[in-house]
């Protein structure tokens, strides 16, 4: 059952511009049925957590622009648990506000912070860890992030370095954190692989609210002063546009820089239950079902003849035929297609027009 102290906060405000010409800044990636399920992103992250948090205490932090979209895809969610960041500032300013806002209303809080655009593949093997890591935040002045078991030597991942010689006393799951690691090049991706104490950051934290407000007051105390001063109007119709005014001020800087790296009580979750943060289209074919020749197909009638190794997304077309290609995205949206190699998928952003 879902505890009555447990809070979601999605992060939603990114564009997945290398997920072009599907995602685009009108509607990015988060928003889509990018699996072909018949649910976007967004639903789906949403569903995983439902037996863990109550729809009222789900909160989506999106931009602007998006507000409308968040509101369409979740009704069950408050309207006014949908908060709205001006302009775009990394992660440390999205989760100081929506902390400080939460706290306002519970706290008491326990949360759990998930980007909006992952995907995993055994739920209930997730919800167990992330009900078993939020009992140990509610209880402790810990931080928990989830480390992913490595299956391949990824570099564009961040990873983190578990101290695994003595586990927690209260769970034999979760370690000390030694240290977070930038996105490694391939060479320094393959020894990391080799050790069994580096795991991929999956970008998803839990911590109490007081533990985190504290994490603020600390290591970013001009931020957070911006925050706290709010504390008479969240909720209020001044919020709004007290946020427009001062969110602009805060630091454009990650979570991961801002707390993570200075903080003292933090701690790893090392889980496998097949977690992907689908952020290119190389990401979404190893995640896809295939055939047996190596193609993910998402489309309703595609058929493929002398062709391998291939990413095709053509939700939008009636009938698809893709000859002769080997290791290509074949990707459609609107009135635009893509034909990239995947060895060339971080050219997508160029091709976009974008710098």
């Amino acid at each position: 059952m879902a505890q009555k102290n447990n809070h979601l906060v999605i992060m939603a405000g990114g564009v997945g511009s290398r997920f072009w010409p599907m995602s685009t800044a009108e509607k990015p990636k988060q928003f889509i049925d990018v699996l072909g399920v018949g649910k976007t992103l967004l639903q789906l992250t949403v569903e995983r957590f439902g037996k863990l948090v109550k729809p009222e205490n789900i909160w989506v932090v999106t931009n602007q622009k998006y507000v409308d979209i968040v509101r369409e895809q979740l009704p069950d969610i408050p309207s006014e648990n949908i908060l709205c960041e001006p302009c775009r500032r990394n992660t440390a300013p999205c989760i100081a506000y929506v902390s400080w806002r939460i706290k306002s209303k519970d706290p008491k809080a326990n949360i759990v912070v998930t980007p909006s655009d992952h995907i995993v593949v055994n739920v209930q093997e997730f919800q167990r860890v992330i009900k078993d890591c939020m009992n140990f935040t509610a209880e402790s002045d810990a931080i928990v992030t989830l480390g992913m078991k490595p299956t391949r030597p990824e570099t564009g991942y961040g990873y983190i370095q578990a101290d695994l010689s003595a586990s927690s006393l209260r769970n034999k799951e979760i370690f000390r954190v030694d240290s977070f690691r930038e996105k490694p090049d391939l060479k320094t991706a393959e020894q990391y692989i080799k050790k069994n104490y580096y795991f991929w950051n999956a970008g998803i934290f839990m911590w109490n609210v007081s533990t985190i407000v504290n994490a603020f007051r600390i290591y970013q105390p001009k931020m957070n002063k911006i925050f706290e001063q709010m504390l008479p109007i969240y909720g209020t119709p001044q919020e709004q546009e007290m946020i427009n005014e001062k969110f602009p001020q805060c630091e454009n800087i990650s979570v991961d820089y801002a707390i993570m790296e200075k903080a003292e009580e933090i701690f790893v979750c090392p889980a496998d239950f097949g977690w992907s943060d689908l952020g290119t289209w190389g990401s979404l074919q190893t995640q896809s079902k295939r055939d047996i020749y190596g193609n993910a197909c998402i489309g309703e009638n595609i058929n493929v003849f002398d062709t391998h190794n291939c990413m095709i997304h053509t939700t939008q077309e009636k009938k698809v035929v893709v000859q002769g290609l080997d290791g290509y995205i074949v990707a459609e949206n609107d009135d635009t297609l893509l034909i990239c190699k995947l060895s060339e998928e971080q050219r997508i952003k160029q091709f976009n027009g974008e710098n």
